[in-house]
């Protein structure tokens, strides 16, 4: 099997005058009359599953992915080998398959993403300000006496 591959599944009309195949998952006859294809082999519907979670994997046109002899759904190759980040408030790592917050540059834990001086979280429609990096409400940025330059309010979108 190849190391890193994204594939797509096509399902394959089983001729009737034709030989029955071997499934590369259990490696019994396909008599079927369709059969899955995948990563130049043919499966039963049942045998073509994620390695990690057992979900099938055979609806057509999905695409799954191998790496390390592994075959996997999507979410369990980001869960496993997908690029990851730090976030901008904390600094922690933030996992390739967990759902963020971005504001320009950075990135950020839903949880992280609030006002950095009072940790008002944020709904969507919410004006937030990004100071030197740093998330403010409007109350705290209104309140700052710092100098206000190089900063534009934005809001928060779903």
């Amino acid at each position: 099997m190849v190391l890193d591959k994204e594939e797509s599944v096509s399902l394959v009309s089983l001729q009737s005058r034709e030989k029955p195949r071997g499934c590369a998952g259990c490696n019994g006859k396909i008599r079927d009359r369709f059969m899955l294809q995948a990563l130049d082999r043919y499966w039963h519907e049942d045998c073509l599953k994620c390695a990690c979670c057992d979900c099938r994997l055979g609806r057509v046109g999905s695409t799954l992915y191998t790496r390390a002899n592994l075959i996997l759904c999507r979410r369990d190759y980001l869960r496993l080998f997908g690029v990851t980040g730090n976030c901008a408030a904390c600094s922690k790592l933030i996992p390739a398959f967990e759902m963020v917050m971005r504001a320009r540059d950075n990135v950020y834990h839903l949880d992280c993403f609030a006002c950095q001086l009072c940790r008002q979280r944020f709904c969507v429609g919410d004006k937030f300000f990004l100071k030197n990096n740093m998330i403010l409400c409007q109350l705290d940025y209104e309140g700052d006496t710092l100098v206000k330059d190089d900063v534009a309010p934005c809001r928060v979108d779903v």
